[in-house]
């Protein structure tokens, strides 16, 4: 698979608790889950307005459908 790094501009990002990433990332995982196609998350790191992710995939096809399904923007 490959590795994609998306950007995901989201205000105020870096002053979000523990508990709101953790349901962004976990919105995240259940839509890898539901797709049914090789994807994985790898990791994300977060910055005052923007969260980087790293997720491997076989295309940036499959990247933006899930981002899509996630609505993530």
């Amino acid at each position: 698979m490959k590795k994609f790094v998306i950007e995901r501009k989201l205000p105020g990002a870096g002053n979000m608790t523990a508990e709101e990433l953790k349901a962004i990332s976990q919105t995240s995982v259940n839509v890898v889950d539901s797709m049914g196609k090789p994807y994985k998350w790898v990791e994300s790191f977060v910055t005052d307005d923007t969260i980087y992710c790293i997720h491997e995939a076989e295309s940036e096809d499959i990247v933006m459908e899930h981002s899509a399904l996630s609505r993530f923007r």
